[in-house]
């Protein structure tokens, strides 16, 4: 715990109300002042151990200096769950963005390639998410401002690499709960043990 402590400064903030993610990420713009900055979603685990998400986008970011979104490629059934970007790949797995739609109806998405909960974001998002109104489910939705920023300065995409969980969804986050504790060194043996016993009884 002391070791954890001595790592890095933790500074929160709450958003009063649930107005959206573009609402929760304005109320931080007193901590993240004029710099670029990570935002990454709670309900979105993404397991890559040998080279972590955020790491993958901050190397992007560092190469292009514009805003990075953390995207995979999501089935055409499933596009209405997300954010969604049109653009071309410029070199493997990096995008650049030429549109964003925030959960289209599958005929409606450019492209079958979504914003899986990663992000790195120039500062200039702040007064255009001041300015952003309510979207889809009557939330100042982040994909929104970010087609504004978009019209005004260059972004990319990443197609990171690592196994993403949405565990948000029931049965992601039970996935995530069995596959994490599968790799532990210290459960992982008798967690496995544990399940195949369960499964031969069932059986």
């Amino acid at each position: 715990m002391r070791a954890i402590t001595d790592m890095v400064d933790i500074t929160y903030v709450r958003q009063h109300e649930a107005k959206g993610l573009g609402h929760a990420i304005s109320c931080a713009e007193n901590f993240v002042g004029d710099e670029p900055f990570a935002v990454m979603l709670g309900d979105d685990v993404v397991d890559s151990p040998e080279y972590p998400c955020l790491k993958q986008l901050i190397d992007a970011y560092e190469k292009t200096g514009a805003s990075v979104l953390g995207v995979q490629t999501v089935a055409p059934e499933d596009v209405s769950k997300y954010g969604i970007i049109g653009g071309h790949e410029i070199e493997e797995s990096l995008y650049k963005v030429t549109d964003l739609v925030e959960k289209p109806a599958q005929d409606e998405a450019p492209t079958n390639v979504a914003i899986l909960g990663r992000y790195i974001i120039t500062p200039e998002i702040f007064p255009i998410l001041t300015e952003t109104k309510p979207g889809k489910g009557g939330e100042i939705q982040l994909t929104d401002a970010l087609k504004t920023l978009l019209g005004r300065e260059s972004m990319y995409a990443l197609d990171f690499t690592g196994r993403r969980y949405d565990v948000g969804d029931k049965l992601g986050f039970l996935e995530a709960t069995v596959e994490l504790a599968l790799k532990r060194p210290d459960l992982g043996k008798q967690f496995r043990e544990y399940l195949e016993k369960l499964i031969g009884g069932a059986q």
